[in-house]
């Protein structure tokens, strides 16, 4: 299948000046997923070495396709679909869309995995928390919330399966684990018997403490793009 390309319309939904955020920082987002889907991050070789033949290249790469930008006087959107209801997504079969606003409630970003409405497909990431210059907050300013909702959006569950041990995220090379971790772990961080694999973008651990997809997730991934796959539509646009 080869390096597979996903063409991207972000949409900027502002209150205010400071929420109209800057092309760069639009740009700086495009940028973080490039390097974080295609191992080219430079915080990678952090990883200790147990995790050494786990972590991967998916081979999928972001070209941002159209910025669109709307004023409103809405000041917090909230994870209902609201804003996507507001300004609908753009040939969502073909494009992934990412609405940028201001959530409310801390909450960071939220995504709708592969098969749902096309109506409401895409990602919706904090204004403050898309991107890595311009209006970010940190310790969520380095764009690994985009990072970690887009592989939502890719069909990735959490990395501990959202439940306790015996829950699974469907990816064999990650460990099993008890449950979120979250600021910056030391390493080894044990849960269920096992070392967590919390440097993996589906942690909720600070965006400087993440910093790789496993092999099992790259295909897990990947899959979706197959012939029949939910979003084979996307790849080669």
């Amino acid at each position: 299948m080869g390096v597979i390309n996903i063409p991207v319309y972000v949409h900027v939904v502002y209150s205010n000046s400071v929420e109209n955020i800057s092309s760069a920082q639009v740009n700086s987002q495009i940028s973080v997923l490039n390097a974080d889907f295609r191992k080219t991050n430079n915080d990678a070789n952090q990883l200790p070495s147990e995790f050494d033949n786990a972590i991967t290249d998916s081979e999928i790469e972001f070209t941002l396709a159209g910025t669109f930008r709307y004023a409103s006087s809405n000041t917090s959107w909230g994870t209902n679909d609201a804003v996507k209801s507001a300004y609908p997504p753009i040939t969502p079969e073909t494009h992934l869309n990412i609405w940028v606003c201001s959530i409310g409630g801390g909450i960071l970003g939220y995504a709708q995995f592969p098969g749902g409405n096309s109506s409401t497909d895409g990602v919706v990431i904090g204004t403050q928390y898309f991107g890595s210059t311009g209006y970010v907050a940190a310790p969520f300013d380095k764009g690994r919330t985009g990072t970690h909702e887009v592989g939502h959006y890719l069909n990735l569950r959490h990395i501990w399966g959202d439940g306790r041990c015996r829950q699974d995220d469907f990816v064999a090379d990650t460990p099993s684990s008890d449950g979120p971790n979250y600021g910056c772990p030391s390493y080894p961080t044990v849960n269920c018997k096992s070392n967590d694999m919390t440097m993996n973008y589906m942690d909720y651990t600070n965006d400087t403490c993440m910093y790789m997809f496993s092999d099992g997730q790259r295909n897990r991934m990947r899959a979706i793009f197959a012939p029949g796959g939910s979003r084979a539509a996307l790849a080669g646009n």
